[in-house]
């Protein structure tokens, strides 16, 4: 109960966790309280959801996990959380002491589960005595609120977690940090290299998405366009003329930039994934950079910029926008050439692609896609524009892993019940957490799943092709998804085109039942001819 309280205390509303004979008694103090708990069906469901909840809300997704296996589970959606800067908690036992890495074989045990956890978390902590409970999580949401946003692990011996806490209080409010702010020389020399810029550019990432407007008002102010990152989509609008979300890996966006003498860079760390997807190493800063970032360590790392600042992006580019003059620099002619630019590297398929998520996009604005790594979301990671922030993302970036578009669509769903909310799978990735169909419709989360049937992992058997190597493990078989849809009490539909698509979902998004729609390539390439006519 007290680890409940202590939780409800930092405004923690929803845990998701699998109970376990070594953490049972972690749900003795949930019962009767504020905190909704979800059940997954795997714990990496759980990190994954836990993901999806926190990129939507705004606050760290929290997780129960047990010793042992539950670890071993959790630590892939760990791993993505890591490399995409998403705050999650997980709360884990551990043998008790004098078992623990024993190596006597004592249930769930692990040599060194801290170890394990280490390289996915910015720290990893054994809370040895109940009165380490409280100074531990503070520290957990110091890291969350303050520093770059990462897991954090927390883990309790079984003998602890069985010990008597109700001599500790419970403070009635916890002290919570603010990220750093910008020193005022550091923003005075940034105004200075702005305000000489004659074609300065904005590059927004992930780390921006709680700045879109104090970015949009700094970049009107000094007319410059702003190139967002995938996690960056949706820090300006789809209609905003200064706004580009075409990939930064295309020959007419890497123009742009080139083409600017100052490059303004804010909460991007520059990742291959955003800016030299096909690893042709032509991604180059001719002109002078300014980096924002909460992570000091980020800043002095892969682009070394002309003046580094560490603070917070919102605080930070609000600060810029008081300070600098306003200028006329033809920054929404700029920004157009890259939009309408017929050598924009975009291919017919690319295009059909995101034809269909902006279809969807246009009849539900508050729409959240969350993608798992497959052909609609690689597609839209290179033109998707998205409404607004965290409304767009996946795990195709970064750690990349699969399974991951389901299980977080049901994290966003819980973080944002009145918003439509789709996940894009491929028929491969979906079978890595197809389980996860039980979850959603157990918690009540009416989640659309768009599903992609190519019978294989397409992209990898035509990158296979590609390099002449024979194209083995890649076509699959498929099972009846309809079907299997069906015995997890979900709403399913085959979309024989694209209008049959676009009605679908219309009719999910206001339907209390989770729905599954599995489309197949037929669809794509009728996409395909709505952007060629």
């Amino acid at each position: 109960m007290y680890l409940t309280k202590l939780l409800e205390a930092y405004g923690v509303d929803t845990v998701f966790g699998i109970p376990g004979v070594h953490t049972v008694e972690l749900y003795r103090g949930l019962a009767g309280s504020n905190v909704r708990h979800i059940t997954p069906r795997h714990e990496q469901g759980a990190g994954f959801m836990a993901d999806g909840y926190a990129r939507v809300s705004g606050k760290p997704g929290v997780c129960f996990i047990i010793t042992g296996p539950g670890m071993t589970n959790i630590v892939t959606a760990m791993g993505q959380a890591y490399g995409d800067s998403i705050p999650m908690l997980v709360i884990s036992t551990v043998n008790s002491h004098g078992h623990m890495g024993s190596g006597e074989g004592w249930l769930h045990e692990l040599p060194n589960q801290q170890a394990l956890v280490n390289n996915v978390a910015a720290f990893s902590y054994t809370v040895n005595r109940p009165e380490e409970l409280a100074p531990a999580l503070a520290r957990a949401f110091a890291v969350f609120d303050s520093a770059r946003p990462r897991p954090v692990h927390i883990e309790l011996p079984i003998n602890v977690m069985l010990a008597a806490a109700d001599h500790l209080p419970v403070p009635e409010k916890v002290a919570r940090l603010k990220r750093p702010a910008a020193q005022a020389d550091e923003i005075a020399a940034a105004v200075a290299l702005l305000d000489g810029a004659k074609a300065p550019i904005i590059l927004a990432g992930g780390g921006a998405v709680r700045a879109s407007k104090e970015i949009r008002g700094l970049a009107e102010k000094i007319d410059a366009p702003v190139c967002m990152t995938t996690n960056g989509r949706g820090i300006l609008p789809p209609a905003h003329p200064l706004g580009i979300s075409t990939s930064a890996s295309f020959s007419a966006t890497r123009q742009l930039i080139e083409a600017s003498d100052v490059v303004l860079a804010i909460g991007t760390e520059f990742g291959p994934t955003d800016y030299d997807m096909y690893e042709d190493g032509f991604f180059k800063i001719p002109g002078k950079v300014i980096r924002i970032d909460i992570d000091p360590k980020h800043i002095m790392r892969t682009v070394l910029p002309e003046i580094g600042i560490v603070g917070d992006a919102a605080t930070s580019a609000a600060q810029l926008s008081a300070a600098v003059a306003s200028g006329k620099r033809d920054g929404a002619a700029r920004a157009a050439k890259v939009r309408t630019n017929p050598n924009s590297d975009l291919t017919p398929a690319m295009l059909g692609d995101i034809h269909i998520l902006e279809a969807i996009r246009d009849q539900f604005p508050d729409v959240i896609f969350v993608g798992d790594s497959t052909q609609l979301v690689y597609s839209g990671n290179l033109g998707y524009t998205s409404a607004s922030p965290s409304s767009y993302f996946n795990s195709a970036t970064g750690y990349g892993t699969l399974g991951y578009g389901m299980p977080a669509a049901i994290g966003a769903k819980a973080a944002a019940p009145n918003r439509p909310v789709i996940a894009l799978a491929g028929d491969g990735g979906f079978q890595f957490s197809v389980a996860e169909l039980a979850s959603a419709k157990e918690a009540g989360l009416p989640i659309i799943v768009l599903l992609l049937n190519n019978n294989g992992y397409g992209e990898i058997k035509s990158y296979m092709v590609s390099k002449n190597i024979p194209t083995l493990g890649v076509d699959l078989y498929t099972p009846d998804f309809i079907g299997i849809g069906k015995a997890y009490g979900w709403t399913t539909e085959t979309a024989g085109n694209l209008a049959d698509l676009l009605a679908m979902v219309e009719k999910a998004a206001s339907s209390t039942e989770p729905t599954l729609i599995v489309f197949g390539e037929d669809v794509r390439k009728e996409a395909v001819t709505k952007t060629t006519k």
